[in-house]
């Protein structure tokens, strides 16, 4: 039988003369992280993804040509598990503009990159050897909304659903998500559909339920968090509740940025940069509505990215500007979240993912 350990990887702001990618060993019995390996050579590698199959990690990448143009990149990399180290293995151009999140299909057959800038979608096929491949399509978004942010599309996320049969695209600047039909094989996204929702809200990012037929997305310009039914076999997304991030004597500026639910399905868990805080909801296992239950300092300023441990018992979050990614307990009962006292501190770190490598 294969062994398994579990692993952290952080993305960060940086310059590519530094270092900005990081893989930490994960301690399962306390949250903590020891750091084991960085990469340098990239430029903001602010979020990434890994694939469990191979021992891979992919990660976004700010690219400039020789007149200082910016454009989209990803990066691949092997992990090694047992000695802790990364090793590039090829970047890869992603779209004309730069971008801000990158997933997976569930086949692990194609990367699908969102550029915020651009209002762009881009496709990348991974290649047998876990190189990215060049890019195989762009789909632009064309729109805008009531907020000063919104005057053009602006994609933020792409999450694919548990049959890998449709992707969500979350597009801030429209207050939609647009759902495409996936064609991995052919390394396509075939519009499909959308789905509106209230005027000004900024739709960021977005999380299915493991088990229920629900949904849960945050928005990053109302602080509130919509949940959505899914229909799996139509693909189509409807407005079930929408609740606000933010406790009701907080009138300070705020923007919201992550969401993730508990691995049992129990809670919902955001981040608020402003209010600097994780809020935590219960969800009912009924109608898949979300009540409040408590909005935990994070311990660090504007809380971008955080990560549910695999098996729930932890939840690690990403400061930026405090420099630090601060390790809570989660209780399994009531969804609360304490500090355990044990912080990683690394410059500017934005995204922390989770992956179990042999």
């Amino acid at each position: 039988m294969t062994t398994r350990q579990i692993f952290a990887f952080i993305g960060s702001y940086a310059e590519a003369d530094g270092p900005g990618l990081y893989a930490c060993a994960y301690d399962e019995q306390t949250g903590s992280l020891k750091l084991l390996d960085q990469a340098s050579g990239l430029l903001n590698p602010t979020f990434l993804v890994p694939n469990e199959d191979n021992n891979m990690l992919y990660t976004i990448m700010e690219h400039k040509d020789a007149d200082g143009r910016k454009s989209g990149a990803a990066a691949a990399f092997r992990f090694d598990p047992a000695e802790g180290k990364l090793q590039r293995i090829n970047d890869e151009l992603t779209t004309p503009a730069t971008t801000c999140h990158i997933t997976l299909d569930r086949t692990h057959r194609l990367a699908v990159t969102s550029s915020y800038h651009g209002g762009l979608l881009g496709v990348s096929p991974i290649l047998e050897d876990g190189r990215i491949g060049p890019s195989a399509e762009v789909h632009k978004h064309e729109g805008s909304s009531v907020h000063p942010a919104q005057t053009q599309a602006r994609v933020h996320s792409v999450i694919v659903d548990p049959n890998n049969k449709y992707a969500v695209v979350s597009d801030l600047g429209m207050d939609k998500l647009i759902v495409y039909k996936l064609d991995a094989p052919n390394h396509r996204l075939v519009p499909h559909g959308e789905t509106s929702i209230a005027p000004g809200s900024g739709p960021r990012h977005f999380v299915f339920h493991p088990e229920l037929p629900y949904a849960y997305g945050i928005n990053e310009l109302s602080s509130t968090i919509t949940v959505y039914s899914y229909d799996a076999a139509a693909g189509k997304l409807a407005v079930v509740q929408t609740i606000s991030t933010l406790p009701e004597n907080y009138d300070g500026d705020n923007a919201t940025a992550d969401i993730h639910l508990s691995p049992d399905g129990k809670f919902v868990y955001g981040s608020n940069r402003g209010h600097d805080s994780v809020a935590v909801y219960r969800v009912d296992s009924g109608s898949g509505r979300l009540s409040a239950i408590e909005y935990a300092p994070t311990l660090g300023g504007h809380p971008r990215n955080f990560g549910v441990s695999p098996d729930g018992r932890f939840v690690l979050v990403a400061n930026r500007d405090g420099n630090n990614v601060v390790t809570f307990s989660r209780d399994a009962e009531t969804g609360k979240l304490t500090p355990t006292g044990s912080e990683l501190k690394v410059s500017k770190p934005v995204c922390i993912r989770f992956a179990a490598f042999a």
